[in-house]
């Protein structure tokens, strides 16, 4: 018969697995294709308010508020990865400075038709244009 010892060693290291396992398919199912949750097809532009800006893994998420036909309408964009940014020398307070001032969005809506959009560029106050590559976009 096993000693009490080796029973707990093995009851932890199965938890352990089971935890790791877990883990994975979490880190797995948070990562995804534009594609699977965007129309790539069809191109959108928005205007209006920047209102915020979230620097955040996985994308970095940009709202503002736009005049629709029915009134205002609250939009959000997923974009590329903090990381891709810096990677082109730009960082969280070169937008925060134009949070209340009026951009122009461009990119693809989600597929479910909701206020919600994956940013492929963004026209500043002024007329700067920065068009966004991700590694994942469909070639």
């Amino acid at each position: 018969m096993p000693d009490k010892e080796a029973i707990v060693r093995k009851t932890i290291s199965m938890w352990g697995s089971v935890l790791l396992v877990w883990a994975g398919a979490a880190t797995v199912a948070a990562h995804h294709s534009p594609s699977a949750i965007f129309d790539m097809t069809t191109r959108i532009s928005v205007t209006g308010t920047l209102t915020k800006i979230d620097w955040i893994n996985p994308h970095i998420v940009v709202t503002m508020d736009a005049k629709g036909s029915g009134g205002p309408e609250h939009w959000t964009f997923e974009s590329n990865p903090p990381s891709w940014y810096r990677s082109v020398g730009l960082a969280r307070a070169d937008f925060a400075k134009f949070i209340g001032q009026m951009v122009t969005v461009e990119g693809v809506r989600a597929r479910d038709r909701s206020l919600f959009g994956y940013m492929q560029k963004i026209t500043l106050p002024g007329g700067t244009t920065l068009e966004l590559i991700n590694s994942t976009d469909p070639k």
